[in-house]
C-alpha cells in the first residue's frame, strides 16, 4: 500500500476495452477526490472498440469512434502515458516502458519506470500463428489499430494497382483470403463484399471484382454460435460470392497463397490471419507471475494474479468459468464485466475492504455481416437460450458497443456522438480512401 502521505497509485496496462473503462470509472471514483492516482498506459495515443476493427480494416469506421487518450484522461480525472511496457520488478514494485519512436527510428520519448501499488494487466490479445511457416511473414492482422490501419492502407493500394494502375489493363479479381472463420473472420469477409460495392458506385471498377475466400481448419464456421445460425451465417456468406474452404487445415503460406494440408494451393494477393489467439509472448517471462500454455496470466475469481498487488482481465487473463469445461471466453462483453467488477474490488481495497468475486454472465454471440444481416444468440434466465437474427440482432449488436461508450463517455455524450455521427455518415464518403 502506498504511504500515509501519497497516493495509492494504481497503473493499469493496456487502453482496450476492460482497461480504458476501468481507467475512466477510477478516475471518476478516486481520482477526482483525490484518493488515488491514477495512469492508463498504452502504445497507442488513440482506442478504437476491438470488435470494429474489421470495420478499420474495410476503411468504412467513422474517424469519429476513436477516443483520444489524453482528452479522456483530463475528463476522467486519470493520467495518460504512452509507451509500450517490456518490464516488471515485483519487489520494487515497478514496471518498466520502451522507449517511444518515430516512423523514422528516432527516439521521442525516452524509456520510464513508474512505480505502483496497484498494477492491473490489461492487454489484450495477439494472433497465435501456431508457428505455420511463412504467417508472420505474409499474413496481415486485426489485433490493433495499427495493423487495422495497415491492412486498409493495403487494400486501397491494391485497387489502384489493379483497376487504375500498370496492371489495370490485365484486370483479374483481386484475391483476399481471410484464415479463420470466428467472428472477426466473417464479420471482415462481409465488410470488404460491401466496400467492394462502394467502390464501384465511386467508380473504380464496373463492378465486384474481388474474390474472397475463408479457410477454416473445423468443419463448421462460427463455432460460438448453434449450428442453425452458423449453416444460416454460411448461407448468407454463399450467397454474397464468399468461397467456404471448411475442413481445410493451412499448412504453409507464401507470397503467392496459402497451402493447404490436403495440398490445394489458394492464390492470394493479400492474406489476412484471424485463426485463433494468446497473449503476448513476454507476458510468460514477467518476473514469476503464472501463466497458461497461451501466455495468458492464470488469475483467480477475484482476477488477482499469483502477486496479491497484481490484477489481470480481458483477453490477456485467464480466469475459470466455473461449471463449465475452461475459462472465461475472451469476449467484449467478459472484459467489460471484469472491468466494473475490479473497480469495485480496487475501490474496497483502498478502503480496508474485500476484493468481490467475479461472475461471469453470458448474454450470448452475436456476429454482424454488415448492411447485409446480423445473427446470434441471446441468453437469459426467463427464455433460456434464443436465437436471433435481421433488425433486432443488429439492435442488440449496437447496444453493446453503446453499453461501452457510455461506461467511458456517459449517457449525453453517448447520444450526442450517435446523433452527430448519424449526420456525418449521411453527408461524407462511405468508406475512407487514404
Amino acid at each position: 500500500m502506498a504511504n500515509n502521505n501519497e497516493q495509492h497509485k494504481i497503473v493499469i496496462v493496456g487502453g482496450g476495452a476492460a482497461g480504458l473503462e476501468l481507467a475512466t470509472r477510477l478516475g471518476q471514483k478516486l481520482g477526482k477526490k483525490g484518493k488515488a492516482e491514477v495512469t492508463l498506459i498504452d502504445a497507442t495515443s488513440t482506442h478504437i472498440w476491438k470488435p470494429l476493427l474489421h470495420e478499420v480494416a474495410a476503411g468504412t469506421l467513422d474517424e469519429s469512434e476513436q477516443v483520444e487518450y489524453l482528452p479522456q484522461g483530463h475528463r476522467n480525472h486519470f493520467r495518460f502515458r504512452l509507451g509500450k511496457m517490456e518490464g516488471l520488478n515485483r519487489q520494487k514494485k515497478e514496471i518498466y516502458v520502451s522507449p517511444t519512436l518515430s516512423d523514422s527510428g528516432e527516439e521521442l520519448i525516452p524509456s520510464r519506470t513508474f512505480s505502483y501499488d496497484t498494477l492491473v494487466m490489461s492487454i489484450g490479445s495477439v494472433s497465435n500463428t501456431f508457428n505455420i511457416k511463412g504467417v508472420a511473414e505474409h499474413c496481415l492482422f486485426l489485433d490493433t489499430t495499427r495493423q487495422a490501419f495497415k491492412f486498409q492502407k493495403q487494400l486501397f493500394e491494391a485497387y489502384l494497382k489493379s483497376y487504375i494502375g500498370k496492371d489495370s489493363a490485365h484486370v483479374k479479381p483481386l484475391s483476399i483470403a481471410i484464415v479463420g472463420a470466428g467472428a472477426t473472420g466473417v464479420e471482415l469477409a462481409a465488410q470488404l463484399h460491401e466496400v467492394t460495392n462502394v467502390l464501384a458506385i465511386y467508380g473504380l471498377n464496373e463492378k465486384s471484382t474481388v474474390k474472397l475466400t475463408i479457410i477454416e481448419a473445423a468443419t463448421q464456421l462460427l463455432p460460438a454460435l448453434p449450428i442453425k445460425l452458423a449453416i444460416a451465417t454460411q448461407q448468407q456468406l454463399v450467397n454474397l460470392g464468399v468461397d467456404l474452404k471448411m475442413g481445410r487445415r493451412v499448412t504453409e503460406i507464401s507470397k503467392e497463397g496459402i497451402t493447404t494440408h490436403d495440398g490445394e494451393f489458394i492464390e492470394a494477393e493479400l492474406k489476412v490471419w484471424a485463426a485463433g489467439i494468446k497473449a503476448p509472448d513476454w507476458l510468460s517471462q514477467l518476473d514469476g507471475l503464472a501463466t497458461n500454455h497461451i501466455n495468458q496470466l492464470i488469475v483467480d475469481n477475484t482476477l488477482a494474479t499469483s502477486d496479491p498487488d497484481i490484477f489481470a482481465m480481458g483477453d490477456c487473463a485467464a480466469c475459470l468459468w466455473p461449471d463449465h469445461k475452461g475459462n472465461v471466453p475472451p469476449r467484449a462483453q467478459a472484459a467489460h464485466q471484469q472491468a466494473s467488477t475490479l473497480c469495485k474490488s480496487i475501490c474496497n481495497r483502498l478502503s480496508g475492504g474485500a476484493l468481490v468475486p467475479f461472475v461471469y454472465y453470458d448474454y450470448g454471440s452475436l456476429v454482424s455481416l454488415g448492411k447485409y444481416t446480423t445473427v446470434g444468440n441471446l441468453m437469459g434466465n426467463l427464455m433460456g437460450t434464443v436465437s436471433i437474427g435481421g433488425f433486432i440482432a443488429k439492435v442488440v449488436y449496437l447496444s453493446l458497443y453503446k453499453m461501452h461508450q457510455v461506461a467511458i463517455h456517459g449517457y449525453f455524450r453517448t447520444a450526442m456522438l450517435t446523433l452527430s455521427n448519424a449526420f456525418r455518415r449521411s453527408v461524407y464518403k462511405k468508406i475512407k480512401m487514404h
